[in-house]
């Protein structure tokens, strides 16, 4: 098996990593606090495949009062970005009519509408539940 993390630019401890991830997030045009992941410990990025990862001390939430919603990060959280684009998501998850969903893909129009596009899934079916926008905090 491949090693997604081989030739990363890795950063640590919560300013760098909060840095690192603010630039990327302007670099790929979402809003700076979509990612509210607290306590960073570890921050990679592998230009080559756009992979990407955070390491958070605990899991933690969030709440998006724009939304009204309740999101979830792990531990860790992974994805593959390109411009306006985070996919194969892993470790987020937003809270919808009781049942957690996770999040496995975000987008923001480009140029912006004003809305970020979430793909959620049902975890256990892997099976398409909404497609929500959200507007651009």
């Amino acid at each position: 098996m491949k090693d997604e993390r081989a030739g990363a630019e890795m950063v640590y401890e919560a300013e760098a990593c909060a840095k690192q991830s603010k630039e990327l997030l302007e670099e790929l045009g979402f809003p700076t606090g979509v990612m509210s992941l607290k306590e960073l410990v570890e921050c990679g990025r592998v230009r080559e495949t756009g992979f990407v990862w955070m390491k958070q001390k605990a899991p933690s939430q969030h709440y998006f009062e724009g939304t009204k919603s309740l999101v979830s990060y792990a531990i860790e959280v992974t994805c593959y970005v390109e411009k306006g684009r985070m996919k194969k998501m892993k470790g987020v998850k937003s809270k919808q009519l009781m049942l957690w969903i996770t999040i496995t893909e975000m987008s923001v129009d480009q140029p912006c509408s004003g809305k970020i596009r979430t793909l959620q899934y049902w975890s256990w079916h892997n099976q398409v539940f909404s497609c929500v926008c959200l507007p651009y905090f």
